[in-house]
């Protein structure tokens, strides 16, 4: 009996043991590594402009492990399916922050994820690298002009689309009269919050150069028919449409324009929301010719972006595209690597500190961190879109330019007084 005791002490000392071993190697793993969130939709209506964005991050970080890390510390991604529910995706973002206690945020496509995310972030006092170019105008919870536990990646109005509108007034317009100044103007953009902000300047652009906006329409996300919206531009007859259509709906857009005779040396069409990845070679077909503005485009050719192109295809394939979120989530990843290697740590206030002071020479130029704005200076450019699915660049500003959220000639309260009857804004 004494001896089947002892057996059975044995046997739970043992189990006893390889328990504590496992735990042990876990809790050493965890302390080797890094952690940090990746907040995107990899399901829903968004997934096709989210996925690739998780690619380009991955491969900032690949790189960055392949380096030796960060500190001696291998950087750990936590990868999420936000299913394009902002909601959902805030609650992740606090799961992430409270149980797998990341040192920092990257993702969200629209301002409505955003925004909610950046609740959660301010919360706890955290950081989210935000990469998509968005309306600006966004106030920290205690009403500061920027919030402290976001970095904004991505452009605003000022950098990429009021300079591409002042171009375009000069230099786009019907055939056989190039030197007549763009006059009548139509606007096409999808039914949340960056289109109907962004809208709201490109007219103040517009009535400073005195020209008429002609049609203002905008559309559902995943809206599919465009029919009835292509004829009425054909019966407006503008000197050019301007549109904010979210990334993959433009497929729809523009299959439907050139099916109803549009044709650029007409009705140019200018996008502030298309990219490379958004539309296939087949939709390319009907873009040809029309314009869009981004800080970054794949063709652009300097070394640099030709070194980074490479790379990516090397990892994801020869023939993987890339567009400007992507290059705009590659960088926001390394700007946080340097953050931590100067700061020494992975620890969030200690990154803050040290975030305010980044630059690097990035595939779209130099970028560096407004240490007053908490988003960076960029390049604008415009380029008109070839049939093979690149865009040849036609414009470019030639230096980053300064980010300036709030434009400055209303002031903040006004800002805010006009901005509040739009639906789902928040300052």
């Amino acid at each position: 009996m004494g001896s089947y005791k002892t057996r059975v002490l044995l046997i739970l000392l043992a189990v006893l043991l390889v328990a504590s071993v496992l735990i042990w190697r876990q809790h050493s793993a965890a302390e080797l590594s890094i952690r940090v969130g990746i907040l995107h939709s990899l399901s829903g209506v968004l997934a096709p402009s989210e996925k690739p964005l998780v690619d380009a991050l991955q491969l900032a970080i690949e790189e960055a492990n392949a380096a030796g890390g960060v500190n001696g510390r291998k950087i750990e991604a936590m990868v999420v399916d936000c299913r394009s529910d902002p909601v959902y995706c805030a609650e992740q973002a606090e799961r992430l922050i409270t149980m797998e206690h990341v040192q920092a945020l990257f993702g969200c496509w629209t301002s409505a994820c955003r925004k909610a995310v950046k609740s959660v972030v301010e919360k706890h006092h955290h950081l989210l690298f935000y990469a998509l170019q968005y309306e600006g105008m966004e106030q920290s919870q205690e009403g500061m002009r920027q919030s402290p536990n976001v970095l904004y990646g991505g452009a605003v109005p000022n950098q990429v689309i009021m300079p591409a509108v002042h171009w375009a007034l000069s230099h786009l317009g019907k055939a056989g009269n190039r030197n007549k100044r763009v006059k009548r103007i139509y606007l096409v953009g999808s039914d949340y919050v960056f289109s109907r902000v962004v809208h709201i300047l490109i007219k103040d652009l517009l009535a400073a150069h005195g020209a008429e906006v002609v049609g203002e329409r905008y559309l559902p996300l995943g809206h599919v028919d465009m029919d009835e919206l292509a004829t009425d531009i054909l019966d407006q007859r503008p000197d050019m449409v301007l549109t904010t259509i979210n990334d993959t709906d433009n497929a729809g857009f523009f299959q439907a324009i050139a099916k109803s005779g549009i044709v650029p040396d007409e009705i140019p069409v200018l996008s502030f929301s298309i990219t490379e990845v958004g539309l296939t070679a087949r939709d390319f077909q009907t873009m040809t010719g029309h314009y869009a503005a981004r800080s970054y485009f794949q063709s652009i050719s300097s070394p640099k972006n030709q070194a980074f192109v490479n790379r990516f295809r090397d990892r994801f394939g020869q023939h993987a595209v890339i567009d400007g979120p992507m290059e705009a989530s590659y960088v926001n990843m390394q700007i946080w690597i340097n953050s931590v290697l100067e700061a020494g740590s992975g620890n969030v206030t200690q990154v803050q500190r040290t975030l305010l002071r980044q630059s690097l020479p990035a595939p779209e130029g130099v970028v560096s961190v407004d240490p007053i704005t908490h988003h960076v200076w960029k390049v604008g450019r415009v380029a008109k879109a070839r049939d093979d699915g690149q865009f040849d660049i036609v414009w470019e500003s030639g230096r980053p330019l300064e980010p300036a959220p709030f434009p400055t000639y209303r002031s903040l309260e006004e800002w805010n007084r006009l901005l509040g009857a739009i639906s789902g804004w928040e300052p």
